[in-house]
């Protein structure tokens, strides 16, 4: 793969972007910042590092909380209605869907098109010819492919350009910068997993399959895009006899999830557990401060689990 040719395009964008001319100055915070509501942390982060100094970032889900199950109070759905950009990424989380078909769509951002949702979960869970199991649909975890998220932090840029053309250069300049950051982590992870000796990847929740699809692994979930959802035995057979017939050495779970489901499946194969963390929020028992920092905690679990040299 020719990395330059993928990433020059982005990158250049980000720079070269400016606000399009007609488009009204949005309102400022008291503290004369721009209001930006993110519906979830991959979101807010990319808002937070484009914005800089000029924003003021709230995420609608709170530290510790699943965003696939969030349910917005009246105060904050309408923190989406008063902000100057609201972000969000149609589908993942259905009470932020109904809050934004009830504002004004003027100060709303659907990333769902720039990170190019179109990896069906289907065609990376699909063991034993059974997949009903396991769910089915796009899997909207974007941002664990650092291309695709790099395309979003580049929308955001523009989205911010347009409300407030007084700081377009700072955020075509702050995308920049975190966009060859990205570039840098797509660089490790691919170099990180080119020669690993199993490319299955095991996990409790159907999250990975834009990381794998990226580094060429194939994606196994146990359940399927929500980790709410419950296996079927018939699902758990199928995973473990996969484990066992595919010497599968490593079980991941995460850190927002229970780790029973990885945990029966190993205790079955006698594989281990780790955790790989698809990142929809950032707590105390996360390996990493940040987005950064632990994609970079996954991608050395990853090189563990999967014996890469």
């Amino acid at each position: 793969m020719n990395v330059a040719r993928l990433w020059a395009p982005l990158l250049a964008a980000a720079l070269g972007a400016t606000a399009l001319a007609g488009c009204d100055d949005a309102g400022a915070s008291p503290d004369g910042k721009t209001p930006v509501v993110a519906s979830f942390y991959p979101l807010a982060y990319a808002a937070e590092r484009v914005g800089g100094a000029f924003v003021d970032v709230t995420s609608l889900t709170p530290p510790g909380a699943e965003p696939h199950d969030v349910e917005l109070s009246p105060k904050e759905a309408a923190a989406v209605s008063d902000a100057s950009l609201a972000v969000y990424a149609k589908g993942f989380q259905p009470s932020v869907d109904a809050a934004v078909k009830l504002v004004d769509h003027g100060n709303v951002l659907n990333v769902a098109s720039a990170a190019d949702l179109d990896l069906s979960l289907d065609s990376v869970t699909t063991i034993g010819g059974k997949d009903a199991e396991s769910g089915s649909g796009t899997d909207p975890h974007f941002w664990l492919d650092p291309v695709r998220y790099a395309a979003v932090v580049g929308v955001i840029a523009k989205a911010l350009q347009q409300r407030d053309p007084a700081h377009a250069a700072a955020y075509g300049k702050n995308a920049a910068a975190f966009q060859r950051e990205l570039a840098a982590l797509d660089t490790s992870f691919a170099r990180g997993l080119a020669h690993c000796r199993n490319t299955s990847i095991v996990t409790s929740h159907a999250a990975f399959g834009y990381l794998a699809q990226r580094y060429h692994l194939r994606q196994v979930g146990v359940t399927g895009v929500s980790p709410e959802q419950e296996p079927t035995p018939g699902r758990l057979r199928d995973v473990t006899t996969y484990v066992k017939d595919h010497q599968v050495s490593t079980i991941y779970t995460e850190t927002l999830a229970s780790p029973a489901v990885a945990r029966a499946v190993a205790t079955q194969t006698g594989a281990r557990v780790a955790v790989l963390d698809p990142i929809e929020g950032v707590t105390e028992a996360s390996a990493g401060h940040d987005y950064l920092t632990i994609m970079r905690a996954n991608l050395a679990t990853l090189r563990a689990g999967q014996e890469c040299s």
